[in-house]
């Protein structure tokens, strides 16, 4: 799973590609590859972060680009907090990966029981569910992402693997599998734990897209109802998003006096889809107006470009021990980034865009074609903004004697 790794664009011109061994500032060593492209200008200019519609008093937000990768703002992504109800996007990720796995079936019918009706009935966020009743996994799963019924969450949970502490160490795995690395989840409906459960803006962002990615037919289906009825009971869905943002559908919105209130959300249009992480609102009111404002910023402040196309030899990789000394480098896919608008907001000047190549070298043969050697960066002022994969163009036979001898005086004699 990728990671999101920038801040607010701020402006500027194109360089071209510098190729770098390792993971060193350009300070610390100079170019090791010759530049095979150079990608697309980039127009001077970009939003000023200031002018980004992210309220002071939101601790947390992430704007993400999934097309990309890109993080269009960022503001403490890696920063731990309790996600309150957001934790059942978690429970309906690891419900959503049994049910392809077959081992859960949606139209399966679960016994609600009394100790259950006891335990939840009321608690919080709720569907109602009462004992004797036999709601399907399908119901279960609208009950959690509908209405963030605490009952439904626990009865998903019973449900899908016969406890809450299997479903946990499910939902832990699967955070894990995600690269989620500062999460873990101590209930799966995000009811107050002692400090068991946390997260941060950038895992909920990775989990946001690995549900949306992997099981893009069960979240079209499950996420972005409006209402939810359960025997006489109609209940609302508090999603600010969806119905008001033109392509919104979904995700969770969250709330305990500690969590404060937390949203994680996402729209798609015209192919490009966004999510958003918000968390520690003050109130549901600035947590809802943000989220609206910076999906609809993010959608009409940039524009995407593709700097390099797919299939592209971008540089070559230095190798050692090798039938060749380097290796050419080729982009798997389209190089796209999100570039803010000329004129679309406030605008800074004098920033500096570079897309570098990196990678750990000389990279030791043999090399199989296709490998992921390298990487691509994009960054802007000196912050990366996004990553993408560099492969070996070629195979690269492991050097012969001769072959040897002949690499070992080629780097005396450069």
């Amino acid at each position: 799973m990728r990671k999101y790794l920038a801040v607010a664009i701020a402006g500027a011109a194109a360089t071209g590609i510098a190729a770098m061994p390792a993971d060193r500032p350009s300070s610390d060593q100079g170019p090791r590859a010759a530049t095979a492209v150079e990608p697309a200008g980039i127009p001077a200019g970009g939003y000023d972060p200031a002018q980004v519609p992210a309220p002071d008093d939101i601790p947390v937000a992430l704007l993400v680009d999934l097309s990309s990768g890109q993080a269009l703002y960022s503001r403490e992504a890696d920063r731990r907090f309790v996600p309150a109800s957001v934790t059942k996007v978690m429970t309906a990720y690891t419900a959503f990966k049994l049910v392809d796995e077959g081992t859960l079936r949606l139209n399966m019918p679960f016994l609600y029981t009394k100790e259950l009706e006891d335990q939840w009935y009321n608690e919080g966020s709720n569907m109602f569910l009462l004992a004797g009743e036999r709601p399907t996994i399908a119901q279960l799963l609208l009950g959690v992402t509908t209405v963030s019924g605490n009952d439904a969450s626990v009865a998903l949970a019973v449900a899908g693997v016969g406890s809450l502490d299997s479903w946990l160490a499910l939902m832990n795995a699967n955070a894990q599998d995600l690269g989620m690395a500062d999460t873990h989840f101590g209930s799966p409906n995000g009811f107050p734990d002692g400090g068991q459960t946390y997260t941060t803006a950038r895992d909920l962002a990775a989990l946001a897209e690995g549900m949306i990615e992997r099981y893009p037919g069960l979240y079209r289906r499950f996420f972005g109802h409006r209402l939810l009825t359960w025997r006489d009971v109609t209940q609302a869905n508090h999603d600010p998003v969806t119905g008001s943002v033109e392509g919104a559908d979904g995700i969770k919105t969250g709330y305990t006096n500690e969590a404060g209130y937390t949203f994680v959300g996402s729209a798609e249009r015209d192919g490009r889809r966004l999510v958003i992480v918000i968390a520690g609102a003050p109130n549901a009111g600035v947590r809802n107006r943000a989220a609206r404002d910076m999906l609809e910023w993010g959608f009409d402040g940039f524009e995407r470009r593709t700097l390099l196309t797919g299939g592209s030899i971008v540089g070559l990789a230095e190798v050692q021990d090798g039938s060749a000394s380097s290796v050419p480098l080729r982009l798997p896919a389209d190089f796209e980034v999100a570039i803010p608008r000329e004129g679309g907001g406030p605008l800074s000047s004098g920033g500096d865009w570079r897309v570098e190549i990196v990678y750990r070298g000389p990279i030791e043969a043999p090399i199989a074609r296709g490998a992921p050697i390298a990487r691509m960066r994009f960054t802007m002022n000196g912050e990366t903004v996004m990553e993408t994969p560099l492969e070996a163009d070629v195979n690269v036979a492991r050097a012969n004697a001769a072959e040897r001898v002949a690499n070992a005086v080629s780097r005396w004699t450069r």
